[in-house]
């Protein structure tokens, strides 16, 4: 599974706050950016959850 975030990212943290391992504040951009390039099994579930919550539909994933 590889994960992206879109420029439509509103910058609201929910990400950061669901699965912090993955997901971290760029502070800089005003966005969420991805740690990792690809996600480890066990938390592909939460960054699935992420995606669903996200808001602004900003978190792609590809399986």
């Amino acid at each position: 599974m590889k994960v992206t975030i879109t420029k439509q990212c509103m910058g609201d943290r929910n990400c950061n706050d669901l699965c912090p391992e993955i997901f971290e504040y760029d502070e800089d951009q005003l966005k969420s950016t991805i740690k990792l390039d690809e996600i480890p099994e066990n938390l592909k579930a939460i960054v699935r959850q992420a995606a669903f919550e996200c808001g602004a539909e900003a978190i792609i994933i590809e399986e």
